[in-house]
């Protein structure tokens, strides 16, 4: 039994770091989007569906299908693919599953970057600096500092460009539109993750809605923001000891 691990933005698969260790599991496989911590193939232009289908190869090169779990933007993509092929998944868990509510509005700092000039000038800011530099917001938003370096070190002018480009293309209506299948994820177990404190995802009443429609049990995490699995990763490896347990053949 695989588990499947994808993150976001902007992120690297060292988010997991900690969880993972907590997890104690021999057959956790992570998943890095095109940008954010693997190379960009030529010609993906970093679209809402774009991600979807990268994601769908990648899992049809299991001989079996997974259990997939995603934070952010990964999150985000585990939802498309639960949605459209739910053959690939043995269960999906996600923490943004409130993005595909008809009334979920993009936070501040997303409709930044979906604005022509004004997100060049964000990624360049955020993207920009040594390393180091990075490592040290990172460290602001919560990161431990080896979580932090590891992240940063992937982090410059091409996840910039990815970034943009996704959240471009993921402009209302259009997640809105892709959340009208929402009930077709429910053919397979489902999870979603509310950290309490996570304010970039929509509020509790949006994502107790979008669960029920996808047919997906809710686990509180109570007082946890938007990067839960490192905040608490015991409690966070509990709440997927259940899920995977629950789900198991």
């Amino acid at each position: 039994m695989t588990l499947v691990l994808v993150h976001g933005n902007p992120e690297t698969d060292a988010i997991w770091r900690p969880l993972i260790t907590e997890l104690g599991r021999d057959d956790v496989v992570c998943l890095s989007p095109p940008g954010f911590g693997a190379p960009v193939p030529d010609g993906f232009g970093a679209t809402v569906t774009e991600y979807r289908d990268w994601l769908v190869g990648e899992l049809e090169s299991f001989d079996e299908p997974v259990h997939l779990l995603g934070h952010d933007w990964g999150g985000g993509h585990v939802v498309n693919v639960a949605m459209s092929r739910p053959d690939l998944l043995l269960g999906w868990a996600t923490d943004v599953i409130g993005l595909f509510d008809p009334e979920y509005v993009w936070h501040d700092l997303a409709q930044v970057w979906q604005t022509p000039g004004e997100g060049e000038t964000q990624t360049a800011a955020m993207m920009g600096g040594s390393s180091a530099d990075r490592a040290e917001r990172m460290v602001g938003l919560g990161f431990p500092p080896a979580v932090a370096a590891a992240v940063a070190a992937e982090q410059g002018e091409r996840m910039g460009r990815s970034i943009l480009a996704l959240y471009r293309s993921a402009a209302q209506p259009v997640l809105a539109e892709l959340g009208r299948g929402l009930e077709s994820a429910a053919a397979r177990p489902g999870l979603s993750i509310l950290a309490t404190e996570d304010h970039f995802v929509g509020s509790d009443d949006i994502r107790h809605r979008s669960a029920s429609r996808a047919g997906a049990k809710t686990e509180v995490l109570d007082g946890l923001g938007h990067w839960w699995m490192l905040q608490d990763p015991v409690r966070a490896a509990a709440v997927i000891d259940r899920f995977l347990t629950e789900t198991a053949d």
